[in-house]
């Protein structure tokens, strides 16, 4: 019980500080092997997943003034909640559509990067460039679900670029990602060089929601992500099935948006 007692009282250092010192040394043992650089010219940085000053005001962020639904810029401020005639004339399936930066140069590179290079690291950054843009659509959103790849072109590029700038986007902000939920049944041609018309047809009945999944966002504020936002031809399509299947709203949040063709 002697033994007992001189024990009892033998007070045991916080791990905390050790903790946190531990993790201080491997931060800089990874910043010795891998120095920070920016991710676009390679210029030495103080941190990771950044751009350097001059390639920062290269990106061209996309700020107000735009169309409250299509989220395109328009030329000159005209006021609070001005749609678009186009919106109007034609309105979209979602709810609202927002885009970080338009798709040129420096951005328009990063897309290539992070989908045909294996510059997944790339999705980390890009995410918080989504989150800035899409303020009120992850404010009404119940879950986030990622424009699908068919599992053959999967198999292949081994990800889905939009499923890891999903994937950033719920560990930035806690919502939940349905990474399987929404699939593609259909393996579809690649949409660059395709008009209009054809971008439509090429994705017509390429999505599903499978049965036994549509729990998972019925009556639930779905926000669709995907890379690239060129014609809508696929979100507006993708948006239809997830209300045909019992969303109650989609919203579309994408990194790039292309300038009208």
């Amino acid at each position: 019980m002697d033994g007992m007692k001189q024990y009892k009282n033998l007070r045991i250092p916080a791990l905390s500080p050790l903790l946190k010192y531990g993790a201080s040394v491997l931060s800089s043992v990874n910043n010795f092997v891998y120095p920070p650089n920016c991710i676009n010219c390679g210029l030495l940085l103080s941190q990771h997943d950044a751009l350097c000053t001059d390639c920062w005001n290269e990106v061209q962020f996309i700020d107000q003034p735009y169309c409250v639904v299509t989220g395109r810029p328009f030329a000159y401020e005209l006021g609070d909640g001005i749609i678009s005639a186009d919106a109007i004339a034609d309105p979209p399936p979602y709810k609202r559509a927002r885009s970080a930066v338009l798709y040129d140069g420096i951005a328009r590179q990063m897309v290539h990067q992070l989908k045909f290079n294996d510059r997944t690291e790339l999705a980390n950054m890009m995410a918080g460039w989504m989150i800035r843009a899409g303020r009120d659509c992850l404010a009404d959103a119940d879950c986030i679900v990622p424009v699908p790849l068919h599992r053959w072109r999967l198999m292949r590029r081994k990800y889905n670029q939009s499923a890891e700038l999903a994937r950033a986007i719920s560990k930035k902000t806690g919502l939940p990602f349905l990474a399987s939920t929404f699939t593609r049944r259909r393996n579809t041609k690649p949409q660059v060089g395709l008009g209009a018309r054809a971008r439509i047809d090429n994705v017509k009945g390429a999505f599903d929601v499978s049965s036994e999944r549509i729990s998972d966002i019925l009556g639930k504020r779905v926000l669709l992500i995907d890379d690239v936002f060129t014609t809508g031809a696929t979100v507006n399509v993708a948006t239809k099935v997830l209300l045909n299947s019992g969303a109650s709203e989609v919203s579309v949040l994408t990194f790039a948006l292309v300038g009208r063709q």
